[in-house]
């Protein structure tokens, strides 16, 4: 796995677990995609992203309640959909350098910028069946990423390409328990998949298989003549699952111009099944199957072959907490959002060949906590004016921070418009910026042992639309 011990190292086996192990690890955990700390997402509300998600159970008129907190479907009073997209633009720079296991160092430049533009589509559907009875449907993508570092870059064997994506497909229900208060819940089915590829450093394996410390126990500068530094081979990383989880939430109208929700989502555990494909040069293959008798390995099993692996892996549970006031030309809240991210440890990989043992990587991320306060001006009866600010805090430490995972704490601003276009039609469109904190990189080692240290700079461009449509 991604932090292997030199003993570990030493066999030719467990480097092949340890490659397998990382790229999966780091499908699973990648880099920060908006707002939202580690790979969370909550972009799936163009109208509330207006106001940084502020008062997002409770302001109403928005049906992407359907998803983030059922209950409050009460407030939608007849038949709804709407359809949201949010344009991704996040910027990820990488500086500093690398060595291998020797201290040599890495060549290569910076990996350029490893940001992306991705669009996010949301929809949702709400209609009433009874005076007390609201049910709806949605379709979400609540956590997500991808990156791409240069082919070349110092911490190729740390990481390269990287897609991780989960679409939630959820149906809700809500009942007024009285004319104050609803409750409402969901059953939602997820499917996770994951595609990333990293470089595999040969020249660190031959000195597994070959150099001091193994059977063979030649010079470094030996091992080095065989398999000079910079020789490189690949890996790439496919997995996917399908999962099941829920949330219970509810819904008060404290007085006419108050009203408080809270909602509270599961976490939802994941196998995640899926292949790992190695590209080897020919000339470090021939010389592993020329060495295999000498260091005791069996042909049929020899390391970087192609093969299986599972993972445990589960998304957080999150507890929302949104507060609205009302008035006749203006309102305002705010949201208060805690994701248990403790559920993330460590990560154990297992693989199809019975004789390979389980590697483990820990990751120790902690809880972490996203509040925001945001309000909207209604400017005539058609056009209303939206601005917001958060604040979220970061699951990772500096310990076990990596270039997969670069994320650190940030702030977002937004602001926003919506149109009232007719009886049936409103549009929205808002616009948010993400000022996130220099990510410090000193403890990042890949399966070869190759150690990355330097600082990510990141931000993020947000851009919204939606149409909602009363039938």
């Amino acid at each position: 796995m991604h932090m292997l011990s030199r003993n570990t190292l030493r066999g030719a086996r467990p480097l092949a677990l340890g490659a397998l192990g990382l790229a999966i690890a780091g499908a699973l955990v990648a880099p920060q995609q908006a707002h939202a700390s580690a790979f969370q997402l909550k972009e799936d509300s163009a109208q509330a992203m207006g106001r940084a998600y502020a008062g997002s159970l409770t302001a109403g008129g928005d049906v992407s309640v359907v998803a983030n907190g059922p209950a409050a479907m009460t407030d939608l009073k007849g038949t709804y959909f709407e359809a949201d997209v949010t344009a991704i633009n996040f910027s990820s720079q990488f500086s500093g350098s690398a060595h291998d296991v020797l201290g040599n160092p890495i060549s290569g430049n910076n990996g350029g910028d490893a940001g992306t533009t991705m669009p996010v589509p949301a929809f949702f559907f709400e209609t009433q069946v009874s005076d007390r009875w609201h049910v709806g449907a949605a379709f979400t993508v609540p956590f997500g990423f991808k990156t791409d570092y240069n082919n070349d870059w110092v911490g190729r064997y740390n990481a390269i390409y990287s897609k991780f994506e989960s679409l939630d497909g959820t149906l809700s229900a809500s009942f007024d328990v009285t004319d104050n208060l609803s409750i409402g819940g969901s059953a939602i089915a997820q499917r996770t998949t994951a595609t990333l590829t990293n470089a595999i450093n040969f020249a660190s394996v031959g000195l597994a298989l070959a150099g001091p410390g193994s059977k063979l126990n030649l010079p470094p500068s030996f091992v080095y003549g065989l398999i000079p530094p910079g020789t490189d081979g690949s890996a790439r990383i496919t997995g996917s699952d399908w999962a099941w989880g829920w949330q219970l939430g509810a819904y008060y109208k404290i007085d006419p111009k108050d009203r408080l929700a809270v909602n509270y989502r599961s976490k939802i555990s994941h196998r995640l099944q899926g292949t790992a494909d190695f590209n080897v040069p020919q000339s470090v293959s021939t010389l592993i199957n020329q060495l295999a008798p000498a260091l005791g390995l069996n042909t049929a099993n020899l390391p970087f072959q192609n093969t299986s692996g599972t993972a445990d892996f589960t998304t957080p549970a999150v507890t929302t907490v949104s507060y609205w006031h009302q008035e006749d030309k203006f309102g305002f809240g705010a949201d208060v959002a805690y994701t248990q991210w403790d559920v993330f440890k460590n990560l154990t990989v297992n693989y199809g060949n019975p004789v390979q043992p389980s590697t483990t990587q820990a990751f120790d991320w902690h809880n972490s906590w996203y509040a925001s306060f945001g309000g909207e001006y209604y400017l005539t009866d058609k056009l209303t004016a939206r601005a917001g600010i958060g604040f979220d805090s970061t699951p990772t430490s500096g310990a076990t921070r990596d270039v997969r995972v670069p994320d650190e704490s940030r702030k977002l601003l937004s602001v926003g418009l919506g149109y009232k276009a007719s009886e049936h039609l409103s549009l929205n469109a808002s616009y948010a910026h993400i000022f996130v904190n220099r990510a410090a990189i000193s403890n990042d080692i890949s399966a070869t042992e190759d150690v990355i240290t330097g600082t990510s700079d990141d931000y993020g461009n947000l851009f919204a639309l939606s149409a909602v449509y009363k039938f």
